[in-house]
């Protein structure tokens, strides 16, 4: 086997689709530290500038101390905390469904709820752009398991059709990682109506950015818990904390508690973030300017590389995806603003289609317009990374 494996990574570093890791010595943030060195990131997920927020930090301080660091057993055993409750009841309110459920991250969520609910007599469609834990959990499951065409409703229709299963579930982020465009969740939600089915949204990078006060995709398009009966979301990416949750009926919930293996068998999160968490809710629904400047700085972004004819997805998110197309180009363009001073993430196959490879490049609260003008004079120097 050793030998195999050897052999399996060095194939991966000929192709150019090696992963290494950064060591990160200084508080997530827009500035950081790496290796010694100083950068401009545009690769985090910290959307709003929260991940090292002041009032955050303290509450998580304050909290360490009256609860402890660990939790020290799942929810059903003795770790279910007034902590992780107080926030449960936030998430509902928030986002208008009957309760929420924690769970320990939004890979654990996704794979978790999706085996609650279904199982070999049971068919789950799924966005073919679809996030990895959305992918695994329907694959695990074992009911009968398709991908339908990047938000091709009439692909997905012919499948329901078709279809003899007894529960049927559609699946899709919210909000597409490496693209960043939205799934179309309104006409998704008439369709499983129309066909019996039951919608499922993973809104990790909807939640805290969508909608007037921030509740994420369910508010952006205006869908109440019968139109979107199942919503995941993160605390690690806009809320800049950690964990995550799922929102809907006092039926899914309790379902979840007593069939969710990922939940039941699982410590739960330490009481001291689920504090963190609630403060950063707290600020999310406040500090609107703070949605209102991550949209400026995608538009200025977005037009000045327009200027420099950079190939753009369409998004009007904060993930923007330069494709560039080859591996070898993209680790090129990448290393040549980290030589500028920028980290950006250079994303390859197997993470997106071959052929496809880019640069995903995220905005935050945090930056600046002149960090961002900075990296789009980066970017044009890039001359021969471009397609």
């Amino acid at each position: 086997m050793e030998e195999e494996l050897k052999s399996a990574l060095a194939a991966r570093k000929e192709d150019n689709l090696f992963r290494y890791r950064r060591v990160l010595e200084s508080a997530q943030g827009p500035s950081i530290t790496v290796g010694g060195q100083g950068y401009t990131a545009f690769c985090s997920n910290d959307y709003l500038g929260l991940a090292n927020h002041p009032e955050i930090g303290e509450t998580l301080r304050k909290a360490s101390f009256e609860y402890g660091v660990g939790s020290g057993a799942s929810h059903l055993v003795c770790g279910h905390s007034k902590e992780h409750h107080l926030l449960e009841e936030s998430l509902a309110e928030f986002t208008g469904r009957d309760r929420a459920l924690l769970f320990s991250s939004g890979y654990m969520a996704n794979v978790g709820t999706i085996n609650a609910l279904l199982d070999k007599r049971d068919a789950i469609f799924e966005d073919r752009l679809n996030h990895a834990s959305l992918l695994d959990g329907g694959l695990l499951s074992g009911a009968r398991f398709q991908r339908f065409l990047h938000n091709d409703l009439d692909n997905l229709t012919n499948r329901l059709q078709r279809t003899t299963s007894r529960r049927k579930l559609i699946a899709v982020d919210s909000v597409f990682s490496m693209d960043g465009d939205c799934a179309p969740l309104c006409e998704l939600s008439a369709l499983a109506e129309s066909h019996q089915a039951t919608l499922m949204a993973d809104d990790a990078h909807g939640f805290g950015v969508l909608g007037e006060k921030g509740a994420g995709c369910a508010e952006h398009f205006s869908l109440d818990q019968t139109q979107l009966p199942v919503l995941m979301g993160t605390f690690g990416k806009a809320l800049g904390t950690y964990g995550a949750f799922v929102a809907g009926s006092e039926t899914l919930i309790e379902t979840l508690i007593q069939f969710s293996r990922n939940y039941i068998y699982t410590t739960a999160l330490p009481p001291a973030i689920a504090a963190a968490t609630r403060k950063s809710l707290a600020l999310v629904e406040s500090e609107t300017w703070r949605r209102d400047k991550l949209l400026s700085l995608v538009a200025r972004f977005r037009q000045g590389a327009e200027q420099l004819g950079l190939s753009l997805l369409e998004s009007g998110t904060a993930i923007q995806a330069v494709i560039i197309g080859d591996a070898e180009k993209t680790m090129r363009a990448a290393l040549h603003l980290e030589n500028a001073g920028f980290l950006v993430g250079a994303i390859r196959p197997p993470t997106v289609a071959v052929g496809s490879a880019r640069l995903r490049i995220t905005l935050s609260a945090g930056h600046s317009e002149q960090m961002v003008d900075a990296l789009l004079t980066a970017l044009d120097s890039c001359k021969d990374s471009r397609p």
